[in-house]
């Protein structure tokens, strides 16, 4: 809790800062910095939003109305042209896979609109938007037919069993955790059933993904974790990936309160895949890598 009463001893000290200010100037005070140089405010914003929801700090009130850009965003709507036949064939005839990183809207726009649409009407989660650090992969075969979308984005804050696998403190959490890269959808189309793709596609994208990183954000990912609904999904994909389960979460929601009331969710399996064989003196800040990835 040294972190929290740093915080709180620094938030009295400046009562006359906008959260705007706050969330700069503590980027800055704890060099949190992307791999170009520029600071981590909007991570900043987050931990104190957080430390806020839990009771432990008091931020100033808010000076503008923060804009619900999802409210107003199009549901995507799936391309007519895109294929919807039955996918039966052997893993092996639909080799070699296309996987385009397709995050960058400006660049592949089409396949960024595929991608959204695809997550919108087939994962049972849906989606709608990505927002922070990500990564968007739409998979084809050889055919180019769409077969599957990964997406990646922020690790969760907090997490008891990756935690305890890592071996870290909050302290030293709340500056490497941008290290780590979090699957929060993955989709293989209805239509599409091709045993051993799933876990295929996984172990592509571990291969690329802390490269396509580096060339977006300035910094490599050392681990990548995903939430399994253990009463929905048995986990086969991944665990035929070599990633290890490593424990269960909770079953409480993000919106915990300090007065200890919580909302009750479905338990989820944690598991975990190593991209460097070093990966925990990376995230504990013991050595750093000889390269980058």
């Amino acid at each position: 809790m040294g972190e929290v009463q740093q915080v709180r001893q620094w938030l009295a000290e400046h009562p006359d800062w906008s959260r705007w200010r706050l969330s700069r100037e503590l980027a800055a005070l704890w060099n949190w910095r992307n791999g170009a140089g520029q600071l981590k405010d909007m991570a900043a914003r987050t931990l104190l939003l957080k430390l806020e929801q839990r009771g432990w700090i008091e931020l100033p009130p808010r000076r503008t109305i923060p804009t619900n850009r999802m409210r107003h965003k199009q549901v995507p709507r799936p391309a007519l042209s895109a294929p919807q036949a039955l996918v039966t064939e052997p893993l092996r005839a639909l080799l070699p896979l296309g996987i385009s990183e397709c995050s960058h809207a400006d660049r592949a726009p089409g396949q960024r609109a595929l991608f959204d649409a695809f997550l919108y009407q087939h994962h049972y989660l849906s989606h709608r938007s990505s927002v922070g650090e990500n990564l968007q992969y739409l998979v084809r075969d050889a055919q180019a037919r769409p077969l599957a979308c990964v997406l990646f984005g922020a690790a969760a804050w907090q997490c008891a069993s990756r935690d305890c696998y890592i071996g870290w403190g909050s302290s030293v959490r709340a500056q490497h955790l941008h290290l780590i890269a979090n699957n929060t959808r993955f989709l293989i189309l209805p239509w599409v059933r091709v045993a051993h793709l799933a876990s295929h596609v996984l172990g592509r994208i571990a291969r690329r993904l802390s490269r396509d990183w580096q060339a977006k954000y300035g910094h490599p990912i050392y681990l990548l974790e995903t939430f399994v609904q253990s009463d929905r999904f048995w986990g086969t994909a991944y665990r035929a990936a070599n990633w290890v389960r490593v424990g269960q979460t909770k079953g409480r929601t993000r919106q915990d309160r300090p007065d200890g009331t919580w909302h009750q969710t479905a338990l989820k399996d944690v598991y975990l895949y190593p991209l460097q064989r070093r990966f925990r003196q990376y995230l504990q800040g013991q050595t750093a890598p000889a390269h980058n990835l």
